[in-house]
């Protein structure tokens, strides 16, 4: 009886579970990924802390569809229009800086619908 019990508990777990394991992440989970890279789109420096491209790099792959795209370009959009004293040039340019390949600059400006990839 607990056996089947503890079965059916995976089961609903994982049923319950598994549209999350294909979902983009979060504003949230976005916004506290690229945390690091505040501090440095201050007040720019030589090189970028490696914390931050490796939050950059991070919320780049784990967006796989258009739609994930868009939905953290919206939420990095919105992040960058509540944080005063953004150098916004290094803001667009700190994909390319880590080594991150995309085909728009990020600003607080650019149209999210339109972006592809």
């Amino acid at each position: 009886m607990a056996s089947s019990t503890i079965t059916c508990l995976v089961v609903l777990c994982l049923v319950l579970l598994a549209p999350l394991a294909n979902a983009a992440q979060s504003c949230g989970q976005v916004q506290l990924t690229v945390a690091p890279c505040i501090g440095y789109l201050r007040r720019p420096g030589a090189s970028v802390p490696v914390p931050c491209c490796n939050g950059v790099r991070s919320v780049f792959n784990q967006a796989k569809t258009v739609s994930d795209r868009q939905a953290d370009c919206r939420c990095l959009k919105s992040t960058s229009l509540s944080l005063p004293g953004l150098n916004l040039p290094a803001l667009a340019a700190l994909p390319s800086k880590c080594g991150v390949n995309i085909p728009y600059k990020v600003s607080p400006t650019i149209d999210c619908n339109k972006v592809p990839y």
